[in-house]
């Protein structure tokens, strides 16, 4: 019988996960209030070309947050993510929950958020349920590019918040 890790070890995520870090010239406070109110998610979340519509968003655990995201060709993305962990302003965990009608691709999401010297380091961390969906998403939605250029589009927007 093969030995198993100890249980209390997290199980790998290797070929299951994008992370990407990315360092804002904005104080945590601010980053973290971009990334969980909704009149200034709107702003910025979403690849290149996309608008967002936020239909909730209760940021607390076990909050949901509806949005849909509108892409540049007119489709529409419908999105539920339900709020595990809320640490402010140094932890986000939630989950991408499908909803009926809409691909059943699930993954979890921690953002953290580093104090640099007046400045913010954030950490995201997508980890899927398996490789073959993060493989999926990669082809079909662009994820890594889609969470590049989203970070990207909110280092624009901090700014509009002073």
């Amino acid at each position: 019988m093969p030995v198993n890790a100890r249980s209390d070890e997290a199980p790998s995520t290797a070929g299951r996960e994008v992370v990407e870090t990315r360092l804002f010239d904005a104080p945590r406070a601010l980053v973290f209030d971009a990334w969980t109110k909704p009149e200034h998610v709107a702003q910025w979340w979403g690849p290149n070309g996309f608008t967002t519509t936020i239909h909730e968003m209760d940021v607390r655990p076990g909050g949901t947050w509806r949005l849909t995201m509108h892409g540049p060709d007119g489709r529409d993305y419908r999105n539920r993510i339900v709020f595990v962990e809320i640490a402010r302003p140094e932890r986000l965990v939630y989950k991408h929950v499908p909803e009926l009608g809409t691909e059943p691709v699930s993954h979890e999401t921690t953002v953290t958020f580093t104090e640099r010297g007046g400045r913010t380091q954030v950490t995201v961390r997508m980890v899927f349920p398996t490789r073959a969906t993060l493989e999926h998403v990669i082809r079909t939605y662009g994820v890594v590019q889609g969470l590049t250029q989203t970070l990207s589009r909110l280092a624009l927007h901090l700014p509009t918040m002073r």
